[in-house]
């Protein structure tokens, strides 16, 4: 009671190599397919690879964030330094000022050799005491240049009188000087201090500064190559992966990749995709060999009727009608053989889109088309929730090959067949089965029932293709579920299949358990 072809043990292996020759010729891409041109090639070679690209933006921009707080660091300590400096400064003259201008003192009062003297000198200062005539009374250390505003200062009346110098060359130092008058022509009291020390402290600090920021930018570069080689690591993988499989056609190649990040779900999702190709390539190619070694034992037949055919003058008549029945026959065989490959071909897409469909319905319209042709009792039992989301025409095609399987199988039956349509056995799901009263299905052949052009011993001499049962497999793959073959109790055979396991809203639909 199984669909299935002619006896494949006389037909020689070697016949299976035609199929996978011409698959591999159809599928081989010429090799300049994969050559670049030659502008490609000079747009490629410039290119810096996305690990590097990372490494070097990442030192750029940390780069320019290290130049611009280390100005900015810089500049504001500078600036800090230099007011604090001029305010200490500042600080020393007025109270010099102050002090002379409320007691009346001689430049004695502020030599560094009278014990007591008045003046307290701050660090990095340095103080000179000029007589009336603008001499030197007292010298600092070092001794500071006078100059005729400052003569003019000391000969002056009024006590607290103010001469400022900026940038005055010391030796090799460079000081700031304020000259301050006691009043009445007695002199005047020279305060210096020392600016070449803050600008050498400052260029110190510039200088550390610039090493700091360089070492950051190079530390930055390193951290940042480490970080890109970690980052991009997976995607060499991957695009290793992708180059190998472009270069040698290989698709069951396993991809590494490993991490639950974007990284990781493109892995995954490639590793899958190139085995559903694999898988894809590997049925395209037995379908063809399946196919070619299939068609050959029709053509044969065929071949030999039509060489007979030159003879057909010298046939009795009855050898003649049995020629032209022959041929007959074997053209409505080798016609249903090609539209069954068709139709195995074309359920393996999804290119009809999915809707909610009634099983039950599609049941009854099979049934009622099946009875018109054979004339057979078809009794549909429809029990539960029978709707699902499925492809129609698709489904039509597996419940009719069901029905012409019992049919063909128990063609001279008075049984009713009957078709059973259940649902939900889990939710979402639908069964479908065709029960007949024929002659069975042996043990050992259940297994293979749904294989591409398996017929079991004693169906080789009924006409079919053995693809029947293999479009009902696919339909119900298709549909995320699984098809089935039992013995029924009392003779006969099950034969069905489930739906609706897993919604058809994509490609890669599974089996349901």
């Amino acid at each position: 009671m199984v669909s299935g072809t002619s006896d494949t043990s006389n037909t020689s292996d070697t016949s299976d190599t035609s199929g996978t020759s011409g698959l591999r010729n159809a599928s081989r891409v010429p090799d300049r397919a994969y050559r670049p041109s030659p502008r490609a090639r000079r747009c490629r070679l410039p290119l810096l690879s996305l690990g590097t690209k990372f490494a070097v933006a990442f030192a750029a921009v940390t780069a320019t964030i290290t130049v611009l707080v280390g100005i900015l660091s810089y500049s504001a300590a500078a600036r800090l330094v230099r007011v604090d400096q001029q305010s200490v400064f500042d600080e020393v003259v007025e109270d010099l000022r102050g002090e002379v201008r409320s007691n009346r003192m001689t430049p004695l009062d502020f030599s560094s050799a009278a014990p007591g003297h008045d003046l307290v000198r701050p660090a990095r200062t340095d103080v000179q005491v000029l007589g009336p005539d603008g001499r030197i009374v007292d010298p600092g250390d070092p001794g500071l240049p006078v100059v005729d505003a400052d003569r003019v200062v000391a000969g002056a009346a009024t006590a607290g009188r103010v001469v400022e110098h900026a940038d005055v060359d010391v030796g090799d130092d460079i000081y700031r000087v304020a000259t301050v008058a006691l009043g009445d022509g007695r002199g005047a009291v020279q305060i210096a201090q020392e600016f070449s020390d803050t600008e050498d402290l400052l260029r110190a600090l510039q200088q550390r500064t610039l090493v700091l920021m360089t070492a950051v930018v190079v530390a930055a570069g390193l951290f940042g190559w480490w970080l890109a080689r970690r980052i991009t690591r997976r995607l060499v993988v991957l695009t290793d992966a992708a180059e190998d499989v472009a270069r040698t056609r290989r698709l069951g190649i396993q991809v590494p990749v490993t991490g639950r990040d974007e990284v990781g779900r493109l892995g995954r999702a490639f590793d899958r995709m190139l085995g559903r190709l694999a898988q894809s390539e590997d049925d395209q190619r037995r379908l063809v060999q399946d196919a070619g070694h299939e068609l050959r034992t029709p053509l044969t037949s065929l071949r030999t009727n039509i060489s007979l055919l030159r003879r057909i003058d010298e046939l009795p008549p009855d050898t003649r009608e049995e020629l032209v029945a022959d041929l007959s026959q074997e053209a409505r065989e080798l016609t249903d053989l090609v539209n069954e490959l068709v139709e195995l071909a074309a359920g393996q897409s999804d290119t009809e889109p999915p809707r909610r469909v009634d099983l039950a319905d599609i049941a009854q319209d099979v049934a009622g088309l099946a009875r018109r042709r054979n004339g057979r009792k078809i009794v549909v039992r429809a029990s539960g929730d029978t709707t699902t989301d499925g492809r129609p025409g698709m489904l039509t095609r597996a419940v009719s090959n069901l029905v012409e399987n019992a049919v063909k199988f128990d063609r001279d039956g008075t049984a009713p067949i009957d078709i059973t349509v259940a649902g939900p056995a889990r939710p979402g799901t639908v069964r479908v089965e065709v029960r007949d009263r024929g002659p069975g299905i042996a043990a050992a052949d259940l297994i293979h029932v749904f294989d591409r052009f398996y017929r079991a011993a004693d169906a080789r001499s009924l006409p079919g293709s053995g693809l029947g049962l293999s479009i009902v497999r696919e339909v119900a793959l298709a549909h995320g579920g699984a098809p089935y073959a039992v013995r029924r109790a009392g003779g006969g055979t099950v034969i069905g299949f489930t739906v609706g396991g897993v919604p058809l809203t994509r490609h890669d639909t599974e089996p349901g358990p």
